[in-house]
């Protein structure tokens, strides 16, 4: 039986010990709704950022599409869960899930077929895979509107409040999967671009997004979302169990892919693509699948925080709103999980908690001007992030126990004795 690392024992454990205080906290009224909801917002933060942090941080992809893709998730869940709570309909639902399977199943069959002809440039790629999920779009579109009664009926068998957590826990995931997915279509022609002219294309993104999101009830025909007037009638269902939860999934998978052959292939991409591109590594391969993962993180983060308020408005999701994940990785640091996590958490509980508090009443907007300052001293004392490139020992990669030591450890190692020894 292979043993549990100490590492993995106490963050499991100091998991469970967080989780379990502040539950009590908000279960006996010792944390108010107003807490309540900055914790939660921290923790969407902390996976969109992580997200982020995958993508710039760790592959060195500036972008500034993170909030489109955390856009297009809180949308769609929030159009799949307000159905079935006003209407009682399962289309949304079964709509998203069958555009989300029959895209990937021909992103997956085109890649491994469009892999074997030499040298298709990226636009014809593209031009191939945006037609295709377009009519395979339109199919699945028919058939889930076929299966919507048999699997409402099925649904309604079950308790309410079950149903509607089944409707919310799935609604979240096709949201990741579908912002994944467009992120793959997205990427496939701008991730040839240089990182500065990819940052702008991710900002027109945005823009992009939430102009359509502005015009969704009359452009895209989704009358429940009320375009610029904001969405409203989402079930507030977002509970602290939820957001905790999908947060240390987000940091176990983002741990486990960075300590993986396909985390060192990221990594370096970032340091040197054209030294990866002589050690035989496929950076194009890899820097659309690390812009997939973290648009899939931000794609959650949205499903989850289109249910805490119950509201959304595309306003939210603006261009100069794109920048707050950036701020967060950049605060916490660059290339640093935790201090991603540090960073999210400090950013809602100083910008949207004590800010929003204890400005004197009329200067609540002025919290835009301290907190940018803040970051500013921040950065002038510190510009690696708080964190800079400190780990805690869960994140950090663990040397298996028959695997070599690295020469700089045992150059060090002969160091120390050879102190030692003078001593």
């Amino acid at each position: 039986m292979k043993k549990i690392p100490r590492s993995s024992l106490i963050f499991y454990g100091g998991a469970l010990v967080f989780f379990i205080v502040v539950q009590l906290l908000i279960s006996f009224g010792l944390l108010n709704a107003f807490w309540n909801t900055i914790l939660r917002l921290g923790a969407v933060m902390a996976i969109v950022s992580l997200g982020l942090n995958l993508i710039y941080g760790f592959n060195g992809q500036f972008s500034l599409g993170q909030w489109a893709f955390y856009a297009i998730g809180a949308y769609c869940a929030a159009d799949i869960t307000y159905r079935w709570a006003n209407l009682g309909s399962a289309g949304g639902l079964m709509v998203v899930l069958m555009i989300v399977l029959f895209t990937g199943a021909a992103i997956l069959f085109l890649r491994t077929q469009l892999s074997k002809i030499r040298r298709l440039d990226a636009l014809s790629a593209f031009s191939i895979y945006l037609l295709t999920t377009l009519i395979l779009g339109y199919v699945a579109l028919q058939i889930g509107k076929a299966l919507d009664a048999p699997v409402a009926a099925a649904l309604k068998a079950l308790p309410p409040a079950v149903a509607l957590q089944v409707v919310f826990f799935f609604a979240v995931i096709l949201a990741g999967m579908l912002a994944a997915e467009i992120s793959f279509l997205f990427g496939l022609p701008i991730l040839t671009l240089g990182s500065d002219y990819f940052g702008i294309a991710t900002l027109g993104l945005t823009i992009i997004t939430k102009v359509l999101l502005d015009n969704s009830d009359t452009l895209l025909g989704f009358a429940e979302m009320k375009g610029a007037r904001g969405m409203i009638g989402i079930p507030k269902i977002t509970t602290w169990f939820w957001v905790f939860l999908f947060l240390i999934i987000t940091i176990v998978v983002t741990r486990n892919l960075l300590n993986s052959s396909y985390g060192r292939a990221i990594l370096s991409v970032r340091e040197d693509e054209i030294a990866a591109k002589a050690m035989g590594i496929d950076v194009a391969n890899y820097k659309i699948l690390t812009f997939v993962i973290g648009s899939f993180f931000a794609g959650l983060a949205g499903g989850l925080y289109a249910h805490i308020n119950g509201f959304l408005h595309p306003d939210t999701f603006n261009f100069i709103k794109s920048f707050d994940p950036m701020i967060v990785i950049v605060f916490g640091g660059l290339g640093s999980v935790t201090g991603t996590i540090a960073g999210a958490f400090a950013w809602a509980l100083v910008l949207e908690g004590f800010l929003r508090l204890f400005l004197p009443e009329g200067f609540e907007t002025w919290r835009f001007v301290v907190y940018p300052l803040l970051l500013l001293i921040m950065m002038l004392l510190k510009p690696s992030g708080i964190f800079g490139g400190y780990e805690i020992p869960f994140i950090r990669a663990v040397l298996p126990p028959n695997q070599p030591k690295r020469a700089e450890d045992l150059r060090s190692e002969d160091a120390i004795q050879s102190q030692e020894a003078g001593l």
